[in-house]
């Protein structure tokens, strides 16, 4: 029951207040995102890229209801570029990208203009860019910009939510040649009209999208941390080249295992940074109940 009402406050204004203004939220936050600016985060980039995992970076921000915020997200992610170009870390990295930041619910194409600034300036920095995915209402706006964007950029990937009835049908759509899609469980309170709402249900729905992407062309990213579905993915890839699918975690959550998938398969870890940390920490917490424990223990142990 606390997944549900953990992911409703992540859109409430009034819980944004109280949890950005605990003292020890802080302490917390540390452990899923890597620092409030780019500067902060090098250190994490450096640190996966050591122990041979990739990174998606993702400067949080989302629902941006004003021009000039959506400036302001599209020019943060230029300057990534070309820190990470500075710092000789932007070989082989990609960038996770959300159009609500760039303007998505704003008139016109204002969302796809900066999505396309962005796609330019990581394909000269060497790096690749991959569309998130947000509520059901954003799925259809979604995927009519990457495909304007795939005309230019055809590596630009996507990511995809199993919890969606209509995720199978997505999913064949983009298993062709070349097409890169996450897929990932799905971190969104949605109705049960759109979604199945019971892990089980959840569970089999990314195994059927996996297998779809799997018997496809593309490069499938493997967006998961369940044991039980990288083995079934593991089988699922046998006969394909090992370069020619990944598997992707967050930055905080079963570093160990990252570590130990990469020693013979290539993992990346999906590391955000920025001071709008509040709706992805949401998120994070209603995800597992150990998160939420973790949370709740700090308060208490201080």
């Amino acid at each position: 029951m606390l997944g549900p009402l953990l992911l409703a406050a992540a859109r409430s204004d009034r819980m944004r207040g109280l949890v950005t203004s605990m003292p020890l939220t802080r302490g917390v936050v540390d452990r899923f995102v890597a620092g409030d600016d780019l500067e902060a985060a090098l250190g994490t980039v450096r640190e996966l890229g050591g122990a041979g995992l990739s990174v998606t970076l993702d400067h949080l921000g989302e629902d941006t209801r004003e021009p000039a915020q959506a400036e302001a997200a599209r020019d943060a992610y230029l300057r990534m570029f070309a820190v990470l170009e500075e710092h000789g870390l932007a070989g082989g990295a990609d960038a996770s990208v959300k159009l609500s930041a760039l303007g998505q619910a704003l008139p016109g194409e204002l969302a796809l203009d900066h999505a396309r600034d962005i796609c330019a300036a990581a394909g000269r920095a060497g790096m690749t860019v991959t569309l998130d995915m947000e509520d059901h209402t954003t799925v259809d706006s979604t995927l009519e910009t990457l495909g304007k964007l795939r005309s230019d950029f055809p590596w630009a990937g996507v990511a995809i939510q199993a919890m969606l009835r209509r995720s199978t049908g997505d999913l064949r759509d983009l298993a062709g040649e070349g097409s890169r899609v996450r897929l990932v469980k799905g971190a969104y309170a949605e109705p049960a009209s759109v979604a199945y709402q019971s892990r089980r249900e959840v569970d089999r729905a990314y195994v059927r999208g996996l297998r779809l992407l799997m018997e496809g062309d593309g490069y499938p990213m493997v967006a998961t941390h369940d044991p039980r579905i990288i083995q079934i993915a593991l089988a699922l890839a046998a006969g394909r080249p090992p370069s020619s699918y990944e598997f992707q975690m967050l930055y905080g959550i079963r570093g160990a295992e990252q570590r130990r998938l990469a020693e013979a398969h290539r993992v990346r870890v999906y590391v955000p940074y920025g001071a709008d940390w509040y709706g992805y920490f949401m998120r994070r917490l209603a995800e597992r109940p150990a998160n939420l424990a973790f949370f709740l223990r700090s308060f208490v142990s201080r």
